[in-house]
């Protein structure tokens, strides 16, 4: 074979080599998937250990639908929730007629989970259970006790020897749901917190030199890392922390120990009435062995979803999280709901319509 033919052959060969794959063959087609429905919320710190939890199992069986959640306060997810920035809020404080009359798809509400406001503190020295009656927690809130020998806290604690230290206050710094059940409580035991004092709210002036922390998270930190600190966040975080908690004193004059049992009583005997839109507050429950500051969490949800997609994706997962999904609170530290209550927030929800 001539030498021009060799070279021509080879030529062509390294033609046919670089040319592109669509010249040779049809291209592979690209992976094909289904189509994902995301939902984005935001709102409250108190619930969100307990919502990951739900959303982490509920995406494992329903790989189709993505959920994102972030704990940014209560207030800034009503106002998120008011901004249509999400598809869902969430709220320890529920909404108030004037947020609800801002939203022109309409609102929902709708309680999922239940929590206990504790006042952790850390007094490293201190063997035993230091117990706080009403007007002393209300207080050292005040302001008005500023050191941990008050006579006013040993009266209810002879048996422990309590430092000669300053107590360090911690409080929310963020729009806080958590700060509106504890400040709702106070205002219920105190008419002067109530008329005179700070009030209630999401965000307080709080008297005397508080330290401030972000979320509940922090103020659990905050309180690890400082001796001779009280403040109050939800009962789940105070647990993981493995911060001691204070025993309250209720409405029937007893000393109660924050834990599932005393929570949950306190719903039952606060839940009986429910009205028409589930907004429910419970700032001074009754019973024997009723713990005292006990607060539903809400998801806020709109009346109107153009997306059909969404909404169905949406009702799906609230309704499992109402049913299925109350058998992850009490691990967590959180109230399951009460029957009725769970069964009036279904009817809620099925009501939403595109």
């Amino acid at each position: 074979m001539k030498l021009t033919h060799i070279i021509g052959i080879i030529a062509a060969t390294v033609v046919l080599a670089a040319a592109p794959a669509s010249a040779q063959e049809p291209p592979l087609p690209a992976k094909t998937t289904a189509n994902v429905v995301r939902l984005q919320g935001a709102g409250a710190t108190l619930p969100a250990p307990l919502y990951d939890k739900w959303i982490a199992v509920y995406q494992h069986d329903h790989p189709t639908v993505s959920i994102s959640y972030d704990a940014v306060g209560s207030g800034e997810g009503i106002k998120r929730f008011i901004a249509g920035s999400v598809d869902f809020g969430a709220s320890d404080s529920a909404m108030q007629d004037s947020e609800i009359a801002q939203v022109q798809r309409g609102v929902r509400l709708a309680p999922v989970t239940a929590g206990m406001v504790v006042l952790a503190y850390n007094l490293p020295e201190l063997k035993g259970e230091l117990k706080l009656k009403r007007e002393v927690y209300l207080a050292i809130f005040a302001g008005r006790i500023r050191d941990w020998d008050d006579p006013r806290i040993k009266a209810s604690n002879p048996n422990l020897a309590l430092p000669h230290k300053t107590i360090a206050v911690v409080v929310r710094l963020d729009s806080s749901g958590t700060t509106y059940a504890f400040t709702n409580h106070l205002s219920a035991i105190s008419a002067e917190w109530r008329d005179r004092g700070p009030g209630v709210g999401k965000v307080i002036g709080w008297p005397g030199g508080a330290m401030i922390a972000r979320g509940n998270e922090g103020v659990a930190t905050r309180i690890k890392i400082s001796d001779g600190a009280i403040g109050y966040l939800e009962y789940g975080f105070a647990r993981r922390l493995n911060l001691p908690m204070a025993w309250l004193e209720n409405k029937a004059g007893h000393f109660i120990q924050p834990d599932a049992q005393s929570g949950q009583q306190a719903l039952l005997n606060g839940s009986a009435a429910a009205p028409d839109n589930l907004r429910l507050f419970m700032p001074d429950p009754e019973g024997e062995t009723a713990y005292p500051i006990v607060t539903y969490s809400w998801l806020l949800l709109y009346d109107q979803y153009p997306d059909a997609a969404k909404l169905a994706a949406l009702k799906d997962f609230v309704s499992w999280a109402l049913g299925e999904g109350q058998r992850y609170s009490a691990e967590l530290g959180y109230i399951p709901l009460p029957q009725p209550v769970a069964t009036q927030a279904l009817k809620r929800v099925d009501g939403i319509h595109p």
